[in-house]
């Protein structure tokens, strides 16, 4: 995946007009996050539940560098938006990691770490919002190769 396709395409979602400020900025980290093949995305509308933001954006990764490259192109993506109010905890290698950018807060964990710290069931009275399935990782058509296309040695 290029950052020419990652710019372009969260961008697209910045300006979707399916979504209003701020939910399409919470979408658009949504499909960074799953197109960087984080797994178990969840948005969460905080509207009348709390003070600290409007929407969570919660994602896991598998591993810290890949959790690390999701919170740093998130970042990049929102300053290039125009988004310059972002504050970030945990990039440093640890099992969790916030962007905070006033209006919707991002929670990468490291998989292992997400049923431990428990998000999830803190916030589960919140309305969830549906996620397009477009938004995950799939691999490109031309590098799909069929069981029958396969060459066993």
């Amino acid at each position: 995946m290029t950052t020419d396709y990652i710019t372009t395409e969260f961008k697209s979602i910045m300006e979707d007009k399916t979504w209003e400020f701020p939910l399409n900025t919470a979408m658009a980290c949504t499909w960074a996050i799953g197109n960087l093949k984080g797994i178990n995305l969840k948005v969460l509308d905080l509207d009348g539940k709390s003070s600290l933001a409007d929407y969570f954006v919660i994602g896991s990764a598998t591993n810290s560098t890949q959790a690390q490259s999701m919170a740093t192109t998130i970042i990049k993506q929102l300053k290039h938006n125009g988004v310059t109010n972002i504050n970030c905890e945990g990039l440093s290698g640890q099992d969790w990691i916030l962007v905070d950018t006033g209006d919707i807060i991002i929670h990468i964990f490291l998989d292992t770490a997400r049923e431990a710290y428990d998000l999830d069931s803190v916030w589960n009275d919140s309305k969830t919002i549906e996620i397009p399935e477009s938004f995950y990782f799939e691999a490109p058509q031309e590098s799909q190769v069929s069981n029958e296309e396969k060459s066993y040695f």
